[in-house]
């Protein structure tokens, strides 16, 4: 049986609901974000116990099948760019109808109606996430930082950073080295 959970987004969020499934002594084949292979058929009150621990821990059990499949997206978005080596090398709405076996323009109103935003914005603001956290560990350049996120330049990459956050990615760079001031050098 397939529970789909809400807001499960990180290693962390996976070991936790293990942990929550391990205490109600029921079995799972497979914990992926965003959803879990139980192997057991679960009754009413253990489905009850699993949605009262999941939302202690910030997640939630979810049923409507249209919530489940926007989910379902942005684990995907977040699995590939925060989470897998290289991007895919076909454009992204492709990659996503391959994925989840949807048509990629009713993923994209269906995102839009509920989410109040694009699948695009999703994905350029993780994009953007992405390039902070590589800036912040100072191991690529920002040429390599561009191809490995496959930005077509790096001004297109700057020029998009820019957009979200205000601010160059050199200057960005600079900020995690200065000292923060005191209260009282203020």
């Amino acid at each position: 049986m397939k529970l789909h959970i809400k807001y499960m987004v990180s290693s962390r969020c996976k070991m936790e609901v293990k942990e929550q499934l391990k205490k109600l002594d029921l079995h799972f084949a497979n914990v992926n974000l965003g959803e879990v292979e139980v192997m057991e058929d679960i009754t009413a009150e253990q489905h009850d116990k699993i949605k009262i621990a999941l939302l202690k821990s910030g997640l939630e059990l979810m049923d409507d099948k249209k919530a489940i499949l926007i989910e379902k997206i942005k684990n995907v978005v977040i699995e590939m760019i925060h989470y897998s080596d290289e991007l895919p090398k076909t454009n992204f709405s492709d990659y996503l109808s391959q994925k989840l076996n949807y048509d990629y323009t009713y993923m994209a109103n269906l995102f839009s109606e509920k989410e109040a935003t694009t699948i695009e914005h999703f994905i350029i603001m993780h994009k953007i996430e992405k390039v902070k956290e590589l800036i912040i560990y100072d191991e690529l350049t920002l040429t390599e930082i561009a191809w490995k996120l496959h930005y077509s330049s790096v001004a297109h990459l700057s020029a998009q950073f820019k957009k979200i956050t205000g601010l160059t990615p050199s200057f960005f760079r600079s900020l995690k080295n200065r000292k923060r001031n005191t209260l009282e050098d203020v």
